[in-house]
């Protein structure tokens, strides 16, 4: 396996927005009618994807960026090194609700990269810890 030292280059960002693309189009999503597509990069260079699965009981709805995340647990994989959300159905980019970005901080550092947008064209360009910059699950594994 290849090990990723360095951020992720354009072309890799591309490939995860299309990934994340393909993954919105797998949404569940017949009560909101908002296909969310995740995609992360993982250390070895593989791309694992996740869509948000709704359910008519909206508090067992999954979010993309956290079907992603437990897929990649589910594989194997213990970190990620950058992620793209897609919101194809919005008019504006939309972020990572707060129990995702809990999540995702679980298992990347502040500096990871993190791309949404509803479109390549409008995608924000932030990292994990703009999202979340009161981190204090880091501080308390390191105790």
């Amino acid at each position: 396996m290849k090990q990723k030292s360095s951020l992720p280059t354009e072309e890799e960002f591309r490939r995860l927005y299309d990934a994340a693309c393909d993954a919105a189009s797998n949404s569940y999503s017949p009560y909101s009618h908002f296909p969310v597509g995740a995609a992360l990069l993982m250390d070895d260079g593989s791309i694992i994807k996740g869509a948000n699965i709704e359910n008519r009981s909206f508090g067992l709805t999954n979010c993309a960026e956290r079907s992603a995340v437990f897929s990649a647990m589910s594989a194997g994989y213990r970190s990620f090194t950058a992620l793209v959300i897609v919101t194809p159905a919005s008019d504006y980019p939309v972020g990572p609700c707060g129990a995702c970005r809990q999540v995702l901080t679980e298992f990347a550092p502040g500096e990871t990269p993190v791309w949404f947008g509803p479109n390549w064209e409008n995608m924000v360009k932030s990292t994990l810890g703009e999202l979340y910059p009161f981190d204090s699950l880091h501080e308390l594994a390191s105790s």
